[in-house]
């Protein structure tokens, strides 16, 4: 109901907030208490300096239609990168606690809190600073101060809600949770009031940024050494997104990688008429960045040399390429589905060895 008064619109700015402290802090491990239809999880994907991404949410249904939206697009298996991400969806409760889930960078609850009872948000607290112990916390909720502006609402915004709390009340909890577990907060929040009202009123949705104090790493640490790993969420979903620290993944890049360029360098070459004497092609360390990707020519020749696809001479030292395609063109009119562009081995090559001798 309150949508329209905002622009952009609410709950779009409370997930705004969550990708800008992504963007500045880069967290690792990310995971989005109360995940819903995954939208913010579908949007945290792009940011490819997290490395596990999980959604955690009691209504499995739900997250069960809008899950397969998070599937790695085409893309990411033409285009694959360096950064890795794993993404993971669970069926569970905030209130129960489950090991898979400790230890993370950071722990999102977006307008999640105001949907339990008050003795659930004791559980919560338990769970989430007691035992999953992330180095930052992002709590939204709403501000019942700004109900007022907000036509149609009575007592609460959403039907499901069981309570509503005013500054001082998220205050008084936070200021007792960062007391009880060794956390710091920061209050903030999203949506403006009207002209004139923000200090009185505060924003539409109050948020506190709690940070795990220093020196509570090694508190955590032995307080988790003795705790019974508990399991009570189920798996939904997960997925690895394809990344070039997949030997099989680089593999097939370097694959596409030097075909490439090796056709490339010979067309170009025999073009030029700038044949070396011993017949050979001198490979670039840098082309098509090949070299980057397998870290040196040694690991380049190591990573090809059982690949089928591509013909090495005897050493391993140099990519054989066939450049006696023009003679042959005369001979081979009836049988030209032979040339696939990648030719047979001839007795020119392209060298990929760790040497540095070659020749044009």
């Amino acid at each position: 109901k309150m949508e329209p008064m905002f622009s952009p619109a609410l709950h779009r700015q409370r997930h705004q907030f969550v990708i800008d402290f992504v963007k500045q802090n880069k967290p690792k491990k990310v995971v989005d208490l109360g995940c819903n239809e995954c939208t913010l999880l579908k949007t945290l994907r792009f940011h490819r300096e997290i490395e596990l991404l999980v959604g955690v949410d009691v209504n499995g249904a739900i997250v069960k239609k809008k899950m397969h939206g998070l599937a790695p697009i085409s893309t990411d298996y033409l285009q694959p990168s360096y950064d890795q991400l794993r993404i993971e969806l669970y069926q569970g409760s905030v209130t129960q606690k489950d090991a898979r889930l400790r230890g993370f960078d950071l722990v999102t609850s977006i307008e999640l809190i105001e949907h339990l009872t008050l003795t659930d948000v004791e559980l919560f607290s338990e769970v989430v600073f007691g035992y999953m112990t992330p180095k930052t916390v992002i709590i939204s909720t709403p501000n019942s101060e700004f109900n007022v502006f907000l036509p149609g609402v009575s007592r609460y915004r959403h039907s499901d809600h069981k309570f509503e709390w005013t500054r001082a009340e998220f205050r008084s909890w936070a200021m007792k949770v960062c007391l009880e577990y060794g956390y710091e907060v920061e209050f903030t929040g999203v949506g403006k009031a009207p002209h004139g009202q923000q200090e009185a009123v505060g924003f539409c949705s109050q948020i506190g940024v709690f940070h795990r104090l220093v020196g509570r790493d090694c508190c955590n640490m032995l307080l988790g050494s003795d705790a019974e790993d508990v399991f009570s969420y189920t798996l939904l979903y997960s997925v690895n997104y394809p990344s070039l620290h997949d030997n099989n993944i680089l593999r097939r890049v370097l694959v596409s990688e030097v075909l490439y360029w090796a056709e490339e360098l010979k067309k170009r070459w025999m073009e030029e008429g700038t044949w070396g004497t011993c017949g050979e092609l001198v490979f670039c360390q840098t082309e098509g960045g090949v070299s980057v990707l397998s870290g040196s020519l040694c690991n380049l020749r190591y990573l090809l040399m059982d690949e089928p696809n591509i013909k090495l001479s005897q050493d391993g030292s140099a990519v054989l390429v066939n450049d006696y395609e023009e003679d042959q063109e005369e001979e081979d009119d009836d049988c030209n589905l032979e040339d696939s562009g990648y030719a047979k081995a001839s007795q020119h090559s392209h060298r990929c060895g760790c040497g540095s001798g070659t020749s044009r």
